[in-house]
């Protein structure tokens, strides 16, 4: 989960076009038309072992009408990620590209993960990723998929550990322009089926109401987004009926013209 616009919607962001996208689908790139910069952080639970932050940058490729939706070349995307705390720690650098051509999009995506643990030393591997989306009504529904670690990337021969891979689908629908309904399912090798479902509400142009819940972590999500300028900030909140409250907070900047 990338940003605090997809914690707010009980993480149902495989269907979402933003800068966060590099990490959520990277095929949601390729409707970027912006050059975007976002800073996210969040915690879980009021633990500070279990902290998280990263920065991700989107840059367009080639020049964008101002009619289009799409840059002409494509959109390249970076991020980088940290979780955890010296004890236990995962980093994460990204570098992904998104492509739209007509109504569907397509991107590409390829981690270098690293996982360190005090007095145990530390394991690397490499992930790819592939991301698609598609507008089967314009501008009304569109469906989103994204598999991550398709290649199984593996930590160690100890029982033959690998990084997770992990199956995700979804569709948006629009039913106006101040209103969006996102349910996804995902689906990891090692866990049971996670059903999300998130909603979000233009109370003006400037202002997002969100809500969401996840059935697997048993969580509900609330929160807003606010735009300012070439500024968007987004804060969510998330409970856990067993485990408490979660926090995320995103900001966004985006620069140039299309």
């Amino acid at each position: 989960m990338r940003g605090a616009r997809a914690a707010a919607l009980g993480n149902a962001s495989v269907t979402l076009h933003d800068v966060w996208s590099v990490g959520n689908n990277v095929a949601g790139l390729g409707q970027v038309t912006r050059k975007s910069i976002g800073f996210y952080a969040a915690n879980q639970f009021v633990l500070r072992a279990l902290n998280s932050t990263a920065l991700a940058v989107v840059l367009p490729i080639g020049a964008v009408a101002e009619t289009d939706t799409k840059a002409k070349n494509g959109v390249l995307g970076f991020e980088a990620q940290r979780f955890g705390d010296k004890l236990y720690a995962e980093q994460r650098l990204g570098a992904g590209y998104g492509y739209r051509g007509g109504q569907v999009s397509v991107g590409v995506r390829a981690d270098l993960l690293q996982l360190s643990i005090e007095g145990l030393g530390s394991r690397r591997a490499v992930a790819l990723s592939l991301g698609g989306q598609a507008e089967v009504v314009p501008q009304r529904l569109i469906f989103g998929a994204y598999l991550y670690n398709l290649n199984q990337a593996k930590l160690a021969r100890y029982e033959d550990e690998r990084v997770p891979t992990v199956l995700k689908a979804g569709l948006s629908y629009r039913p106006s322009k101040k209103l969006l309904l996102n349910v996804e399912t995902e689906k990891s090798v090692e866990q049971e089926v996670n059903l999300k479902a998130g909603l979000e509400y233009h109370v003006i142009e400037a202002l997002s109401l969100r809500a969401g819940l996840a059935t697997l972590t048993e969580q509900t999500t609330a929160g807003l987004g606010f735009v300012a300028g070439r500024f968007q900030i987004d804060y969510a909140a998330a409970w856990q009926t067993a485990l408490g409250l979660s926090q995320h907070v995103g900001l966004s900047f985006q620069t140039g013209t299309k």
